[in-house]
């Protein structure tokens, strides 16, 4: 019976993330209706499981977060990756409110939040609730980040009547209050679930972007928020995380073993159960690599030349993977071999060397194939890439990130010598040189080195006062592009206002 409900709920969040007619029905947002304190488990995994589609893949959230950014391009290869323009216009800033894929990560971030919500009117223990309610402020804090302006309900609102929606300063009051409220409440562990120092990661991320979710165009960082980030990184470090000497094995098909850092993931069982998460592979390699790729996702230049050649996050041979199909971890960078050291070829015969040089619009046919930098963050799970259900864990928060974020408040309120010896420490572990001194630009690098193709980037750049700059491949942006638009299939509920400039 368990089963049955957990499976029944998940299909009801399923369609809602692709039915129109009932998106538009019920303005993208699911009840209560049907549940009980005897399926409450079952909800509370459905939960869970509604945090695969927008996240677990480079497609969606992923994808607003690091292809609009400085790290990240989807050249158009001829025919190949044109989609309509829709990879350009994210690299570009030239999005608007009928964006597709703005427009479906908008709807499954809130099915997230009311999935969550249906759990809580219907007699959870304090646990229960207060893992459903960590959901619910995971997503409610993406959709502020990228829209700025929160729809919410209540367990047991009418959802035939257009949801509530919260402003950028009553979500991040909101938040603070929430999940303030429910830390006693959430199991220490272990990561794959909603636990406290998860909760208190995400708190920090809340205070240390406060003056960025409230004045986009002119952050300002409060003393006494920054002093918050600082005080609730040293309670996670309590916790016994410690950097990984293998960089790699943080996102490794065992990563659930062989991470010291992870704080918060999504448990994927190998061959049975999982996400898409095989796409971090499938979207950068080649056709002609083993697993055969769809040839796309591509680093930027600009972007892997801020790593020092003895960095190992740039990458190196991994065992499990380079030895069956000679693909190594990290960057991939000019000639590309197989597991027994034969050159492999492009389509046409050409040699498959990767180059730093890229354009977002690719169209000599000799060097489409090959243009572009590839990116292997998570290591090859080959035992089941015939299931497409990978065991590698996808890892939401690390302990690092944590370290960054305490640096970063640091040196936003003069504690600078404090600041650098974390980073410092980072860079160590990693084989990077130390720093001799910190400033808010190195540390964005610091934070794109430590972080890339992790969701982070179009956050950061914007805290940092980056993301309307000019980078490869793009132009000056427009300040509209702070916030993505409404999607025009959501402005039924009125309570919704179209973002300034769409």
């Amino acid at each position: 019976m368990k089963n049955k409900c957990i499976i029944g709920f998940v299909a009801v969040a399923l369609s809602i993330s692709g039915c129109t007619k009932l998106n538009e029905d019920l303005n993208g947002q699911v009840g209560n209706s049907g549940v009980t304190s005897g399926n409450v488990a079952g909800v509370l995994a459905a939960s869970y499981a509604a945090m695969i589609g927008p996240y677990q893949a480079p497609w969606n959230w992923s994808a607003l977060q690091e292809v609009t950014s400085d790290e990240v391009i989807v050249p158009t290869r001829a025919g190949d990756w044109d989609d309509n323009g829709a990879w350009r216009s994210l690299h570009l800033h030239k999005w608007a409110p009928d964006h597709s894929r703005i427009s479906d990560v908008f709807r499954d971030l809130n099915s997230i939040s009311y999935v969550a919500t249906s759990v809580l009117g219907s007699g959870p223990t304090p646990s229960q609730s207060a893992q459903a309610r960590f959901l619910r402020a995971f997503s409610q804090f993406s959709i502020l980040d990228g829209w700025g302006q929160v729809p919410y309900r209540d367990a047991g609102e009418d959802v035939t009547k257009p949801s509530r929606v919260r402003n950028a300063a009553d979500e991040v009051s909101y938040l603070i209050s929430e999940l303030t409220a429910i830390i006693p409440d959430l199991p220490d562990g272990p990561a794959s679930m909603a636990n406290k120092n998860a909760a208190k990661t995400l708190l920090m991320k809340v205070y240390l972007n406060k003056g960025a979710f409230l004045n986009r165009a002119a952050p300002t960082f409060d003393a006494t928020d920054m002093a918050k980030v600082i005080s609730l990184a040293n309670e996670i470090a309590t916790g016994g995380y410690t950097l990984t000497p293998n960089y790699f094995n943080n996102f490794a098909p065992t990563n659930d073993v062989l991470s010291t850092e992870n704080i918060f993931t999504a448990q994927n069982i190998a061959g049975s159960s999982g996400s898409d998460l095989d796409g971090m592979w499938k979207c950068t390699l080649h056709y002609n690599q083993n697993p055969n790729g769809y040839n796309g996702f591509s680093a930027l230049s600009n972007f892997y030349n801020k790593f020092e050649a003895s960095d190992t996050r740039r990458g190196g041979t991994y065992a499990g993977q380079t030895n069956v199909s000679g693909i190594r971890v990290g960057f991939l960078v000019g000639q590309q071999f197989d597991q027994n050291g034969v050159a492999l070829k492009d389509r046409k015969g050409n040699p498959l060397a990767f180059t730093p040089e890229v354009s977002i619009i690719e169209r000599d046919p000799n060097h489409l194939e090959v243009a572009g930098i590839r990116v292997i963050k998570y290591p090859i799970d080959y035992a089941n890439t015939g299931s497409k259900k990978p065991d590698n864990d996808w890892v939401y928060y690390r302990y690092a990130d944590v370290l960054l974020m305490k640096a970063e408040a640091m040196l936003r309120t003069s504690q600078t010598a404090q600041a650098l010896t974390i980073v410092n420490q980072i860079r160590t572990t990693r084989g990077a040189s130390a720093f001799t001194s910190l400033t808010l630009d190195n540390l964005l690098d610091e934070r794109g080195r430590e972080l890339y193709w992790e969701s982070f980037r179009r956050q950061d750049l914007i805290r940092f006062g980056k993301f309307l700059a000019a980078w490869q491949e793009k132009p000056a942006s427009e300040a509209k592009y702070l916030l993505f638009p409404i999607p025009d299939n959501q402005l039924g509920n009125p309570n919704l206002i179209q973002n300034p400039g769409y």
